[in-house]
C-alpha cells in the first residue's frame, strides 16, 4: 500500500517502506540535464579528437618545412 507523505511529492510503500518520489516533472527535468550532459561530453570528446588530428597535421607540415630548408640548404 502506497501511502503519501505530507507537503512533499514522496509515498511510502508500507510493505518495504521505501520512499517513492512522485514527481514526474522533476524526473523530466533531470533526464533532459543528463541527455544534454551526455551530448555536451560527445561533442567535447569530439572536439579532442579534432585538436588531436590538427595538431598531428601541424607536426607534419613542421616537419616537411624541415626536410624543405635543409634540402635548400644542401643544394643551395
Amino acid at each position: 500500500m502506497l501511502v503519501q507523505i505530507p507537503d512533499t511529492s514522496f509515498v511510502r510503500d508500507t510493505s518495504s517502506m521505501a520512499l517513492i518520489n512522485k514527481d514526474q516533472n522533476g524526473l523530466n527535468d533531470y533526464m533532459k540535464k543528463r541527455q544534454l550532459l551526455a551530448s555536451q561530453k560527445g561533442e567535447i570528446n569530439m572536439m579532442k579528437s579534432d585538436i588531436d588530428g590538427l595538431k598531428s597535421d601541424i607536426q607534419e607540415i613542421k616537419q616537411l618545412l624541415v626536410q624543405l630548408i635543409s634540402k635548400e640548404n644542401n643544394h643551395g
